[in-house]
């Protein structure tokens, strides 16, 4: 029995992965944490997440509500996610850690820090999503630097960070296929008037609006055609499913970074 703790617990993700883990026959639901204030704080978290009273109350103590987990789900904020790390470190627990909006510097932290746990952090736990990453980098390397590449991505307007995660994956799955440096190439806004495109960019552009769960396009332009590769999440479960797999699959792993396309044998 995998024993696992969920940072994040009454979010919109958090309630999802309650939901699917408290249908695992292999999977215990040990702790569930959330900021301090929090609505939901004291609460059950089987019944904040629809499932019905599961013994384990919402609280904003780590050390505390994760002391019997093996592995802790983290979809929080980077900086809460970050603290989370340290302790992950300090404790040997696993994580698997769905946060996105980091900062360079940030990633890197986490990146050393993962050196002393296991732990599989990905922007987009979706089985799809992945397989597009894969997909998008076959497509770059096979049709080259004559097709144009542009990323847009959909999401709702509570979405604090842009652009996606899974839209900064995707930029840079499309540039390793091309032999590129992505932040070199990758090209976030235009406005006035900026010329004609660069012939080493990748843009990436934003929507938000709605609730709209999740929606990337990656475009390869060419003289007289269009390819286009998307992706769209019509709930998040499928996020909260490679939750799952993502934490059978770190279970017992040694200490090291890992992604779903580990997970995934991609």
């Amino acid at each position: 029995m995998i024993k696992v703790a969920v940072t994040g617990a009454a979010g919109r993700m958090g309630l999802r992965i309650l939901h699917f883990l408290n249908q695992a026959e292999d999977i215990k639901i040990v702790g569930a944490i959330e900021a301090p204030g929090h609505p939901a704080m004291g609460s059950d978290a089987g019944t904040v997440s629809g499932e019905g009273d599961i013994g384990v109350t919402i609280s904003p103590d780590l050390s505390q509500a994760s002391a019997d987990a093996d592995v802790i789900v983290d979809f929080t904020s980077p900086s809460a996610t970050l603290k989370n790390a340290e302790f992950a470190k300090a404790s040997g627990k696993s994580m698997v850690i769905g946060t996105t909006g980091f900062t360079e510097d940030e990633r890197l932290r986490l990146v050393k820090l993962s050196d002393n746990f296991p732990c599989v952090f990905a922007p987009n736990m979706s089985i799809g999503v992945n397989v597009m990453f894969e997909v998008t980098k076959k497509l770059a390397s096979i049709l080259g630097d004559e097709y144009d590449v542009e990323v847009v991505e959909a999401h709702h307007k509570l979405k604090a960070d842009s652009p996606s995660g899974t839209a900064l994956r995707l930029g840079e799955a499309a540039a390793q296929g091309l032999g590129w440096d992505f932040q070199s190439a990758a090209r976030f806004e235009r406005y006035g008037r900026i010329g004609e495109r660069g012939g080493k960019e990748i843009g990436v552009q934003s929507i938000r609006g709605g609730d709209t769960i999740g929606e990337h396009t990656v475009m390869f332009f060419g003289d007289g055609e269009r390819l286009e590769l998307t992706h769209r999440a019509t709930n998040r479960d499928n996020f909260a499913k490679g939750v799952l797999r993502a934490v059978r699959w770190i279970y017992g792993k040694s200490s090291g970074l890992y992604t779903m396309k580990d997970v995934l044998e991609l």
